[in-house]
């Protein structure tokens, strides 16, 4: 968490949102910051609106109203071009199952985000089996993920998140379809990697044991955020 000085400037900024699906209301005036370095844990019950608030902070949805800052830019009105080139060097996304391509072997999923940027395949390879075997993965980087456990894939996804050096990991979900043995490994993997980075990491779960890794948690309920412990 950013403690330096007494009222810090968050990274990312949302401010009274607002998202409709159809005659659903996801998101009702909801607000939240982020701040650098900072690891902040997002609970609530299913369809309380955390998907759908993270969707929108990662610049993957736009709200119908309210506002998104991130480093002085409004992610909310920025054209697509710039929100791809956003997701591809500065936020990195997790979800619950991964969402691995199942063709690539878990070195080409790691490596593809460099690739993209323009890096050679071999600078990517070497750079990705780095990552694998910084979250003890190196030893599946010829599988692809249907050949890996859910939690050999799920690390596998963080390495390729966390390979281009985000300054913020939006989590859904990370540990939702793993059993305990394999949470504990992928949130000691995720908490250790951003600490040592200093990337800011959203992260969404109902899991209390999974939110308890976070500096700071706030919870959501009928589409709007409260500190726990304060009801929304």
């Amino acid at each position: 968490m950013n403690t330096t000085g007494e009222n810090p400037v968050p990274l990312l900024t949302a401010r009274d949102l607002v998202k409709t699906y159809g005659r659903s209301e996801a998101l009702r005036g909801a607000s939240v910051g982020l701040d650098a370095g900072e690891i902040l844990a997002v609970t609530g019950t299913s369809g309380s609106g955390k998907s759908t608030l993270l969707h929108c902070l990662a610049g993957i949805v736009r709200p119908d109203a309210g506002s998104v800052a991130y480093g002085g830019e409004r992610l909310d009105e920025l054209p697509e071009k710039r929100l791809s080139e956003l997701r591809r060097t500065e936020f990195g996304v997790v979800f619950q199952f991964g969402q691995l391509i199942p063709e690539l072997t878990a070195v080409d999923n790691v490596a593809l985000p460099l690739l993209l940027a323009g890096l050679s395949r071999a600078d990517a390879h070497t750079r990705a089996g780095e990552w694998l075997e910084r979250f003890g993965v190196r030893g599946q980087a010829g599988l692809r993920p249907g050949e890996m456990s859910g939690g050999q894939a799920q690390r596998t996804a963080l390495a390729r998140a966390l390979i281009t050096g985000p300054k913020v990991v939006f989590a859904d979900e990370p540990t939702g379809a793993l059993d305990s043995l394999a949470t504990e490994q992928v949130m000691t993997a995720l908490v250790h990697t951003a600490r040592e980075a200093g990337t800011a990491v959203l992260l969404i779960t109902h899991d209390a044991q999974v939110a308890a890794y976070a500096d700071r948690e706030v919870r959501m309920a009928d589409g709007a955020v409260a500190p726990v412990g304060v009801t929304a």
